[in-house]
């Protein structure tokens, strides 16, 4: 396993599945992400407009490198439906060297 900073993991919530499968598709189309995990429903709970509310959501979590991520950003906001959409990024400490190579070559691919 090798430790590095050049990866990471983006999470991005939606209130339709459909949606999030289809940005998620999008987004590993356009190579910002080497791939994408669409799992809900989750049930998240939040302040919005001076109230507390509580919705079904889905998450999707996109594995990228570093370099990707601005762009990967920008791309959800232009894309998402939410005025405020939750984009999270955490990053790969470490993984299975193949794995993370793979990460690496996917993006890389971008034309």
């Amino acid at each position: 396993m090798t430790e590095t900073t050049e990866f990471c993991t983006v999470a991005v919530t939606f209130d339709d599945e459909g949606a999030a499968s289809e940005l998620a598709a999008a987004i590993v189309r356009e190579r910002l992400a080497a791939c994408a995990q669409v799992e809900g429903p989750i049930q998240s709970v939040f302040w919005w407009e001076g109230a507390v509310q509580s919705e079904k959501e889905w998450r999707v979590d996109f594995k990228t490198t570093t370099a990707l991520l601005d762009t990967l950003t920008a791309r959800v906001v232009e894309l998402h439906t939410y005025d405020v959409p939750q984009v999270i990024a955490s990053p790969l400490n470490g993984g299975l060297d193949a794995y993370l190579d793979w990460i690496r070559e996917e993006t890389n691919a971008r034309s």
